[in-house]
């Protein structure tokens, strides 16, 4: 059995400056922990794969394609493949949001 304390997880390098740790990568699927602090939001991207976001903690608001949502712990929201999206905290709190990738991309992730 493997446990993984998502806290204590390594942070990884990402083009969008914020707090990414990666939790379960095979070659099947990526779950990756973001946490935005107050102010920060991921560069607007097209990821090649479907993805959807689990809200673990806070409220923030999810831009994917031309619609803009406030969500908040609890939430999931789908992300098609290859649809422009990001995660924006326009609040004073933190907010933390479980990524997960399916099937496990092996194109790159495009920044606009």
């Amino acid at each position: 059995m493997k446990i993984i304390d998502a806290m204590s997880a390594e942070e990884k390098p990402n083009p969008h400056n914020v707090s990414v740790r990666k939790l379960y990568d095979t070659e099947h699927a990526q779950v990756m922990h973001i946490e935005l602090k107050p102010g920060e939001k991921l560069k607007k991207h097209i990821t090649p794969v479907d993805v959807f976001f689990y809200v673990l903690e806070g409220k923030g608001t999810v831009e994917l394609g031309d619609e803009k949502e406030e969500v908040s712990r609890d939430m999931l929201i789908e992300s098609p493949a290859k649809i422009p999206h990001r995660l924006l905290n326009e609040g004073d709190s933190t907010f933390r949001v479980l990524v997960v990738k399916v099937p496990r991309q092996s194109e790159p992730t495009k920044l606009l």
